[in-house]
């Protein structure tokens, strides 16, 4: 896999029916390692290692329905008192960021109603925190800390 614009971490991988996997450590199972995987995992790690969420606020491809049609976000962060507090929209690293993603985390966002939002593609990362009063995000250069 190739390398991205995260840290680089240690990850538990192995070879399974000519399939490589990587070990997930808060569903704490093996994922096939897909190139949309690989960011995810970068990513989760990110947030645990150099922003300080705990693992017990972090959760994976959380279920949500829009318009009668079942989705589901790649990483959902929440607050000390379970709010939804960041959403994570991973892409692989040769999808290009565009508008079509915003809108599809800006989409789930309805309903969820998270402070932060961020697209990545592992090479490009993209944090917003949302400006409810005027239905807009206003671009950050990161995001905070865990506090």
């Amino acid at each position: 896999m190739q390398n991205l614009n995260l840290p680089n971490y240690k990850f538990k991988l192995k070879s399974n029916e000519n399939k490589t996997l990587i070990f997930d450590i808060l569903r704490k199972k093996y994922m096939v390692l897909t190139p949309e995987e690989w960011v995810r995992q970068h990513f989760v790690h990110f947030l645990i290692e150099e922003k300080k969420y705990p693992t017990s606020l972090i959760a994976l491809e959380k279920q949500l329905t829009i318009n009668n049609r079942k989705k589901r976000t790649d990483i959902l962060v929440f607050d000390k008192e379970g709010n939804h507090d960041i959403i994570v929209e991973c892409k692989a690293p040769h999808i290009k960021i565009t508008q079509a993603a915003f809108d599809q985390i800006a989409r789930y966002n309805l309903k969820l109603k998270a402070k932060y939002l961020i697209v990545t593609n592992g090479l490009d990362h993209f944090y917003c925190k949302m400006d409810f009063k005027n239905e807009t995000y206003i671009f950050l250069k990161d995001i905070p800390d865990y506090k």
